[in-house]
């Protein structure tokens, strides 16, 4: 099969999403399927004109043999080509659709739903990463709930995180500088537990600078700089020595539409703190770790206190995390399960 990724660029980036895409492609590749992706310019989600420029010459570079697959992040630049895409039968790969995205302005917010919802009804199938995001697709927009499916992330074998050795809690948190990410509520949360011996490290791109260069001040603002570093997206070798070097994984996700950076942790064996901002709760079980309400900042503090300090408990965490971690979905199989979502779409 001749299949083509169409994904904002860099291709590269450190995110779940886009490690999610790179994994499916080298999936692809090893079943023997030819794979053309093509990296989007422009401003996304929220296109502009050099992201529907892009957009259109990266189809129109396409044969018509070829099945189509776009990201979420880019699909709102090809409304101007809504027509086409039904035409070629495309796919779109859903992480979370854009306009639910915390943190975007309400005019834009409504632009991408207006957006979407014309875009995901001409989609030939559009496969969800988890089944919360493929339940409330059909709820938020015209689309019936056969013409979704899911394909959740999965995981590799890992050696088990073998932490800092101390003294005190190497908090690990992963995910790009954007606010649905929630890293000013860890922020906020770790600084009111500034008695306790901990450090933070936050491994993940400014896709939002201004955002970016908030959470610094941010950490400035809270007498807490000098316990935070902001590691910027790093490498995977990077980011293995991070997992394997941390003792506490944490995310204050306000929506995740799976979890997959938690989902790395727990298969490495790291208790985790996290805030049960869309399907990520789903992903992490309560022995694992600690779970409080999106935004909270009050319970997610108190929450993360005793793991923090309490080695014995973050101990049987541990425990836990690497027995679910070994029992999570595989890579091994997502891109054939991916393939089978595309053939149900004929």
């Amino acid at each position: 099969m001749k299949l083509a990724l169409l994904v904002p660029g860099p291709f590269s980036s450190i995110s779940g999403g886009y490690g999610y895409d790179r994994r499916l492609v080298e999936g692809f590749r090893a079943a023997g399927h030819e794979v053309r992706v093509a990296e989007l310019e422009g401003r996304h989600p929220l296109p502009d004109a050099a992201a529907e420029a892009s957009a259109r010459a990266a189809l129109e570079s396409l044969d018509g043999e070829t099945r189509v697959i776009i990201d979420g992040l880019g699909l709102p630049a090809f409304a101007p080509l809504a027509d086409e895409l039904q035409r070629r039968r495309a796919v779109g790969l859903i992480h979370h659709p854009t306009a639910i995205e915390p943190g975007v302005p309400e005019d834009e917010r409504a632009r991408l739903k207006e957006l979407e919802s014309l875009l995901f009804p001409r989609m030939a199938r559009l496969v969800a990463t988890s089944s919360l995001t493929a339940d409330r697709l059909p709820l938020e927009f015209p689309v019936d709930a056969s013409q979704v499916g899911v394909v959740e992330p999965g995981t590799d074998p890992a050696e088990r995180a073998k932490g800092s050795g101390g003294p005190g809690c190497a908090i690990l948190s992963v995910g790009v500088l954007v606010p649905r990410k929630g890293h000013d509520v860890l922020l906020r949360a770790l600084a009111r537990l500034f008695d306790l011996d901990w450090t933070l490290t936050i491994a993940g791109g400014p896709r939002d600078p201004v955002h970016a260069k908030t959470l610094a001040a941010l950490a400035e603002e809270l007498n807490i700089a000098q316990r935070v570093t902001f590691a910027g997206e790093v490498g995977q070798a990077e980011l293995e020595a991070l997992y394997a070097r941390a003792d506490l994984f944490a995310l204050a996700t306000h929506w995740e539409g799976y979890g997959m950076a938690a989902a790395e942790a727990l298969a490495r064996g790291l208790p985790v703190a996290i805030t049960a901002g869309g399907a990520i709760a789903d992903v992490v079980p309560q022995a694992a770790g600690i779970i409080a309400p999106p935004g909270d900042i009050t319970s997610f503090s108190r929450a993360m206190r005793r793991p923090i300090f309490d080695t014995a408990l973050r101990a049987e965490m541990a425990e836990a995390a690497w027995k679910a971690g070994q029992s999570l979905p595989r890579w091994t199989d997502r891109a054939q399960a991916f393939l089978a979502e595309i053939e149900a779409a004929k």
